[in-house]
């Protein structure tokens, strides 16, 4: 930060900016110039809040060098993140990783029978809802801790990390006891609170982007969680909304290539939820890889037309399948490339 003086500030304002910047446990570093004074904010490992400066007498103008995620952008940790999940991977040169399963865990059967298909398939983590977000009250809201019980017991049947989501603070010490990865979802993007609660843990976390986020809050909210000190999080594009209603939300893939350019962290895709249509959602599979997206999120279901939650998204199996042949071949083409 840059503290920029007027040029008739007298030397009793510049000093008292200095002591309220030292009040803040920051370093006060004065630039004299030829017709004002300027003073660098030095030692902050994060943003500044300037309330307590910008109306100090003789301040022109602040000036925020930093950018609001310090800790989640490149400036200050140039290398890729790789987020470890239970054993797989996620970011900086490792293959894309693919998150399968339904979207809410309904049944023992349910989940048996579609993380037996994702898994024959190649999926790296088995994703599966037991506290369901909706839109309206009366529609089913998940099996709760029943569901991570499901969740787990299918994930240690076929040896797969599991990731679900988490809706407030009281649901962390179910979901941490029974989920490899937490989920926070766009409806809870900017939930400060939890996103606190989650930063305090040292356990991995994916982070989705809200609905009507901004990049710039995307990663401000990313920051809340690294300021806190985990720094095991993964971020997800799954759509924003405009004023498009032929698609669920409308898949905002440059924000892939951007991110990685401003942020060091790893960012997934999932096509599930920012289509909102099955057959669109294969092909914008591939438009994610070729964006360079670290890995997708795709809702799988044993019978689509008999899901509770996100069926005319979801994949049967066979589709599935069908999908990972293709993104293996797309994946082989584009490491060939130059």
């Amino acid at each position: 930060m840059l503290i920029v003086m007027e040029h008739n500030a007298s030397e009793a304002a510049v000093e008292q900016v200095r002591e309220a910047v030292k009040a803040m446990g920051l370093t006060a570093e004065p630039i004299p110039g030829s017709e004002r004074t300027a003073i660098g904010v030095l030692g902050n490992q994060g943003f500044v809040d300037d309330t307590t400066i910008v109306h100090l007498p003789g301040v022109r103008e602040v000036i925020h060098v930093s950018k609001p995620y310090k800790l989640v952008s490149r400036d200050f940790h140039p290398r890729a993140t790789v987020v470890d999940v239970a054993g797989v991977q996620v970011g900086g040169d490792n293959d894309a990783v693919m998150m399968a399963g339904p979207c809410s865990v309904e049944s023992e059967e349910q989940m048996m029978a579609s993380a037996a298909a994702v898994r024959q398939a190649g999926a790296n983590i088995l994703r599966g809802g037991a506290f369901k977000p909706r839109t309206g009250p009366h529609t089913f809201q998940g099996l709760g801790v029943e569901g991570l019980k499901l969740l787990r017991q299918a994930g240690d049947e076929y040896s797969m990390p599991v990731v679900t989501e988490v809706m407030r603070i009281g649901q962390l010490d179910h979901v941490c006891r029974y989920a490899d990865l937490i989920q926070i979802g766009a409806r809870n993007m900017q939930n400060f609170d939890l996103l606190k609660e989650v930063g305090k843990l040292d356990h991995p976390v994916l982070l989705k982007r809200g609905m009507s986020a901004t990049i710039e809050e995307f990663l401000a909210a990313a920051e809340y969680i690294l300021a806190e000190g985990n720094q095991r999080l993964i971020l997800c594009e799954r759509g924003i909304r405009t004023f498009e209603r032929a698609t669920r939300n409308t898949l905002d893939l440059a924000v892939v290539p951007l991110i990685q350019q401003l942020s060091h962290l790893p960012i997934i895709v999932d096509p599930s939820h920012a289509t909102g249509v099955r057959a669109l959602v294969p092909v914008m599979a591939k438009a994610a890889l070729v964006a360079g997206a670290d890995g997708l999120m795709v809702e799988v279901h044993y019978n689509p037309a008999t899901a509770l939650c996100d069926g005319a998204q979801s994949l049967d199996p066979a589709a599935f399948t069908r999908l990972m042949t293709e993104l293996s071949g797309l994946r082989a083409y584009l490491a060939a490339q130059p």
